[in-house]
């Protein structure tokens, strides 16, 4: 088993021309190794293997430790008392080296056939203590988004927002939810970025809340949805179009359903605990017409950042909001949903997929999205 160091800076300008930021020796990744050893220490243990992706390109600061989108991380860590380590195969070696290694992060290449936890074992004299043991804590770790961290995101944030905008305003009735979507998926992968979820239902479909993309034409009204990740972090937002006149049913919803999102975004404040914002959430539905039953038909989302919800709430999530932490509510009814990725910061919500260019009305200070006229 061969092993490297990555030396600081080891991912500069000139290997990645104008790529994102990525991992390299900045101060949040010292905060996010003393985290670890926070929990080793509450746990009386000396090492952790990290092997799960949400985890991983959270510690690394961005790394991108997947070939398969579908598949598991091609790369495990050992969080060791000593240092950080990274086994990943021999035929990944070299390119995570050369573009993913953080600096100070020792790499350790096994034969693509081989073990990586039992490398991982190997190198720590016993075996480490388990991310399943401690998901919870590291669950809380990652809670607060360090200022790297917020940058990236906020920039990714307003990307994915202005390519929504692009693509959608480009759109017409004969469009395909297809074409759509491919569209989306081609600016998400030209940005950076990986296209993890792409949804989209035009007028003959609007009864499904999770609309995979089909042949159909969007027809007079349509839905698309984008979850987009970059540096590890992940964008999630949805958006309207409509090609006709509105009807006073439809703006009534739409009215309604941001009322319901005003109120979760009310009920997000530091020290909350996320079962009782939920049960927030359904007394929201209920108070502005949609009924004892609708938050059933559909999750509500929750936090985010390094996975699509973390965690996606329940009336059994207790975790406690945090300051800087990100967080993706999607409330939803008959053909009505409204989502966008935002941070909890100091001064308070903050909107991070936003672009001014979509048209927006005020809710409670607020600029939320309305639906696109065209």
């Amino acid at each position: 088993m061969s092993q490297t160091t990555a030396a600081a800076g080891s991912r500069t300008a000139e290997n990645t021309g104008n790529l994102p930021s990525g991992p390299g020796g900045s101060p949040d990744r010292e905060v996010k190794r003393r985290r670890v050893l926070d929990i080793l220490d509450a746990a009386g243990r000396d090492s952790l293997l990290l092997d799960s992706t949400t985890a991983l390109t959270w510690y690394l600061d961005g790394s991108r430790v997947h070939i398969s989108l579908a598949g598991d991380p091609v790369v495990v860590v050992l969080v060791d008392r000593s240092g950080d380590h990274l086994m990943t195969f021999n035929n990944e070696a070299s390119r995570i080296a050369a573009e993913e290694l953080p600096a100070g992060v020792t790499l350790h290449s096994v034969p693509w056939y081989g073990d990586l936890r039992q490398a991982a074992v190997e190198i720590a004299g016993s075996a480490p203590l388990a991310e399943a043991a401690v998901v919870n804590e590291l669950r809380a770790a990652r809670q607060h988004l360090l200022p790297g961290e917020s940058s990236r995101y906020a920039q990714l944030g307003r990307e994915t927002a202005e390519m929504m905008t692009d693509v959608l305003s480009a759109a017409t009735p004969e469009t395909t939810e297809f074409e759509l979507t491919s569209q989306l998926a081609g600016r998400i992968v030209a940005a950076g970025a990986d296209p993890l979820v792409l949804l989209c239902n035009g007028s003959s479909r609007s009864e499904f809340r999770h609309p995979l993309a089909t042949h159909s034409p969007l027809g007079r009204r349509a839905m698309a949805v984008v979850c987009a990740r970059r540096d590890g972090l992940i964008a999630n937002i949805t958006r309207w179009v409509r090609f006709d006149a509105s009807t006073a049913q439809e703006l009534d919803a739409e009215a309604r359903i941001a009322a319901v999102e005003a109120d979760i975004f009310d009920a997000t404040v530091p020290g909350a605990r996320l079962d009782l914002i939920f049960a927030e959430v359904k007394a929201s539905y209920v108070r502005h017409g949609f009924g004892p039953e609708q938050w059933e038909q559909h999750h509500q989302g929750g936090a985010a950042g390094y996975a699509g919800r973390d965690p996606r709430v329940t009336a059994s999530s207790t975790d406690l909001v945090v300051v800087n932490q990100p967080f993706a509510w999607n409330p939803s009814g008959p053909g009505v949903k409204i989502e966008d990725t935002v941070q909890l910061t100091e001064s308070g919500m903050q909107v991070l997929t936003l672009d001014p260019r979509w048209p927006a009305t005020t809710v409670n200070g607020l600029a939320r999205p309305t639906t696109l006229q065209l």
